[in-house]
């Protein structure tokens, strides 16, 4: 099945009043190809005419993410004397000629912000933040404190209270400066989607789509998004990258790996909650950021609560297997291969993916498409993505619980050096050692001489006789059982008995006797840190898939 798009294109942009490349400057990725940094908004507009002029040529579908606000708050155009239907309009067309921007990026933002408020409030409001040297009746250099209850203009647009950490788009100047990025991107999208070679099949999501996706005459979507909301590009990071340029090739990694599972189409959606009139708000006037799908609060400790996120996608780093083991396979792995089978004779290879990062790629994306991330903390989504990767089934993730602060106590403890205890010699194989910080212990005592005789004078199991022997190595450490319910409740037991807590407790036993019992304990357990899967699921894949996902590799 064909996507919605031949490419994807994220653009970091910058209002820097100066020639400026690096950091906090404009970075652009094209999916599968390297990130490009410009030094100008001339540059880089034109740039993408020419990216533009090209797909155009050959009829492809390019989705370009721009990252600042495409829309204010609603009743900003109408304090402007704006009428009609089409009110994102008219604040774009009256900015775009409000706006000079020169090839060396020097531009007279602060001055538009002054007149846009002298027209909203004839003061300081709403805009706000400039250089001294700015500051006038109109434009102040801190915030004006207006937004008050009496005020209808709002602070934030809806998407933004959406996005915890969004910056509201009044902010001209000082870190997360939004404000200033929309001034000076605004007239390049404008002048990009009424391009007249396009102009035709050129559309700005949501204004001229719907919070939809776009049809399919349309060859050409902007989008507004943001990079670094975007899980996972951190771990993606390339050594000595800067941050702008890793967020925009991982997004459009991400993008790309929807679009090839299929579901891209949900990220124009926009929160399947939202009312009819704010859904009229968002298409008319506030516009919204590609691929949020429910608002993210703050984290509670209880399991049952809640934890909204963006429509993920791939990005969480898995170690992969050698490229020279694994020949990549061009484009996205389609098309014929042949190989040699006897002699003389050729027979067709089978169609498959080979690339290793690719592959990893569209697994989590797959993941991410099926199960439900969003009641999980973000410090969750590495291990949830690489349990339901180890089992190949989204869906035992319904039944994974955790307590508060479990990720952050698995990973302090292995970064102090703490040992690994696990109840089986395959869990601690499938435990990737070169991830672990501190060259951590994995302690197995399984086969230590002395179980047998332990399990016979207690009359249990010889996975509960081993749990005996961990005694001396319990405090601080991270505990993973995979395998034996009875090594489990065996734990709870001697440290309600007074041994050394552990730092955390992961507990996946599997079985049809004890397991999920087993797994019910040690949530009542007080005092002690933990994840689990409830019911009989479990493993020592799932076990050593958690511990890779707490463990952040070494650090040179």
């Amino acid at each position: 099945m064909p996507g919605l798009f031949d490419h994807y294109v994220i653009v970091d942009w910058s209002a820097a009043n100066h020639k400026k490349t690096g950091r906090d400057s404009i970075w652009i990725c094209r999916h599968g190809t390297e990130p490009l940094n410009v030094g100008t908004r001339a540059e880089a507009r034109a740039h993408l005419t020419e990216l533009l002029s090209e797909t155009t040529d050959k009829a492809e579908r390019v989705l370009i993410g721009f990252d600042f606000p495409f829309g204010y708050p609603t009743g900003f155009a109408q304090r402007l004397g704006f009428k009609g239907e089409q009110l994102w309009r008219s604040v774009w067309d009256e900015i775009a000629r409000l706006i000079k921007d020169r090839d060396d990026n020097r531009n007279n933002r602060f001055c538009v912000g002054a007149e846009l408020n002298r027209r909203v409030s004839d003061g300081r409001f709403p805009f706000w933040g400039c250089p001294t040297s700015s500051k006038g009746p109109f434009l102040g250099t801190h915030h004006h404190q207006g937004h008050t209850s009496d005020e209808p203009l709002k602070e934030r647009r809806l998407i933004d209270c959406w996005m915890r950490g969004a910056q509201p788009c009044w902010k001209l100047a000082y870190p997360g400066s939004v404000g200033s990025q929309s001034l000076t991107g605004i007239p390049v999208v404008r002048e990009l989607r009424d391009n007249p070679r396009w102009i035709e099949s050129a559309r700005i999501w949501p204004f001229e789509t719907g919070l939809k996706p776009p049809g399919k005459d349309v060859r050409i979507v902007f989008a507004e998004v943001w990079p670094s909301w975007w899980p996972g590009w951190k771990e993606a990071q390339q050594v000595g990258e800067v941050n702008d340029s890793a967020q925009v090739r991982h997004v459009a990694e991400i993008l790309a790996d929807l679009d090839a599972v299929g579901t891209l189409d949900k990220a124009f959606g926009g929160d399947p909650s939202l009312t009819t009139a704010e859904r009229t708000m968002i298409e008319t006037e506030e516009a919204w950021t590609l691929g949020v799908m429910a608002p993210r609060r703050r984290a509670s400790s209880r399991v049952t609560a809640r934890h909204p996120d963006p429509l993920p996608a791939s990005g969480e780093r898995e170690d992969e297997p050698s490229p020279k083991a694994l020949a990549p396979l061009a484009g996205r792995g389609r098309g014929p291969h042949v190989a040699r089978k006897g002699e003389g004779q050729q027979q067709p290879r089978q169609s498959y993916l080979r690339d290793p990062k690719a592959i990893y790629r569209r697994s989590f994306a797959a993941i991410r498409a099926e199960a439900d991330l969003a009641r999980f903390p973000q410090s969750l989504h590495p291990l949830a993505l690489r349990l339901a990767h180890a089992a190949g089934y989204a869906a035992i993730l319904d039944n994974l619980v955790w307590s508060r602060g479990a990720v952050l106590a698995g990973r302090r403890a292995l970064a102090d050096g703490a040992p690994i205890l696990v109840d089986g010699m395959m869990l601690a194989a499938g435990i990737i050692e070169n991830r672990l910080p501190a060259q951590n212990r994995i302690i197995c005592t399984l086969r230590d001489p002395a179980v047998p005789n332990i399990g016979a004078e207690q009359r249990t199991t010889r996975s509960a006789a081993a749990v005996e022997l961990w005694r001396s190595h319990l405090d601080g450490a991270v505990v993973a059982i995979g395998n034996a319910p009875t090594a489990l409740f065996r734990l709870l037991e001697i440290v309600a008995e007074g041994a050394a807590r552990p730092a955390l407790i992961l507990g996946f036993p599997v079985g049809f006797v004890g397991a999920a019992e087993a797994k019910e304990a040690l949530i009542g357990f007080n005092g002690v840190a933990y994840i689990a899967l409830r019911g009989r699921r479990g493993g020592s894949a799932l076990a050593a898939a958690a511990i890779n996902a707490l463990a952040p590799g070494r650090q040179s």
